[in-house]
């Protein structure tokens, strides 16, 4: 069955994923305990240090890969050595305000990325498309942490327009629709922070398909149809210059987790990202493990969903599968 390869092929790479997930934490050097204990001002004594290293909260560790694939089995992600609080629930608590980010920024610079480069593109060598062109390159080589500091240090600390950190305002009580206003009011800067790293690229990699479709005979014949420009545009040629845009998306997507681990950190953002450095800088290795192989399971979820709508976006690519399916 032509399923087979691919179902093979999806069960072979999770559980490589699940093996990264035990294992690379396991290399950082330290422990939670020196993690926790070391910097502070609270002295530990000798038999207390020794209880606490035999503990089970303390003793991660000493978990091997058995015993970890184990307890996936039976839906137990762990429990956080650092919160004492079940894995699994401290990513859900996590997990919204990082889709919320993300997906926003997604969402927007993709969008605004590929009308400016199908504009750019059709107007080639006009002025338009030189200056969308040196603009875009030049966002391309900001770093999302240059960026973000210097929109936090704008924005936030001169003028005060949007708050320096958090989610939303804490202990406020506020209605339904004000608390809604107050997370978005929160979510401007991070949110800029990366569209302003994402939609450099999607427009230069959209004009750059959008010149390669304009070029095909099939736009010579809809021109010989008499279709008018706008048409031509996007129902001809932006639709076919649409799929590399939405295979970068898939990369993109697969360095979430690094992308907004910066962005997040630098806003006090409370999503994934930022629970993942405060897990990485505690040595709290479930938690580490717990984030890295949700996230890793959700890139490859979202990176096979996309294989299965390449075919809506390009007919080019239903006619390949029938022709294969035919043979």
């Amino acid at each position: 069955m032509t399923w087979m390869p691919a179902l093979t092929a999806y069960l072979l790479t999770v559980l490589v994923l699940v093996y990264a997930s035990f294992a690379l934490p396991r290399m950082l050097p330290g422990d939670a305990f020196i993690a926790m204990y070391g910097g502070g001002h609270v002295a530990v004594e000798a038999q207390d240090e020794e209880a606490l290293r035999a503990s089970e909260r303390y003793n991660a560790a000493s978990e091997t890969f058995p015993q970890y694939l184990g307890r996936l089995a039976r839906l137990d992600w762990g429990v956080s050595t650092a919160y004492e609080t079940p894995v699994f629930s401290l990513i859900m608590d996590a997990l919204p305000w990082t889709l919320l980010l993300m997906g926003t920024a997604q969402l927007l610079s993709m969008t605004l990325g590929f009308i400016l480069g199908v504009e750019a593109a059709w107007r080639h060598d006009g002025v338009l498309d030189r200056l969308l062109t040196s603009l875009m390159t030049f966002l391309e080589g900001i770093p999302e942490l240059s960026s973000g500091v210097l929109l936090l240090l704008v924005f936030a600390l001169w003028l005060g327009w949007f708050p320096a950190a958090g989610g939303e305002t804490v202990y406020s009580g506020l209605p339904l629709w004000e608390r809604i206003l107050d997370i978005l009011h929160h979510l401007c800067l991070p949110l800029a922070t990366l569209v302003l790293a994402y939609l450099p690229g999607s427009a230069l990699l959209s004009r750059a398909a959008m010149l390669m479709t304009l070029r095909q005979p099939f736009m010579l014949t809809a021109t010989a149809k008499g279709l008018p420009p706008w048409r031509r545009r996007y129902a001809h040629a932006a639709r076919c210059a649409l799929l590399p845009v939405v295979t970068r998306l898939g990369l993109r997507l697969a360095g979430m987790l690094t992308g907004v681990l910066v962005v997040e950190s630098i806003h006090s953002y409370p999503g994934l990202g930022t629970l993942l450095f405060q897990a990485v800088s505690m040595r709290d290795l479930p938690l580490i493990s717990g984030i890295t192989l949700f996230s890793s399971l959700g890139i490859l979820t979202v990176a096979l969903a996309l294989e299965k709508a390449y075919p809506c976006l390009d007919p080019r690519l239903r006619q390949q599968g029938a022709v294969s399916r035919g043979r």
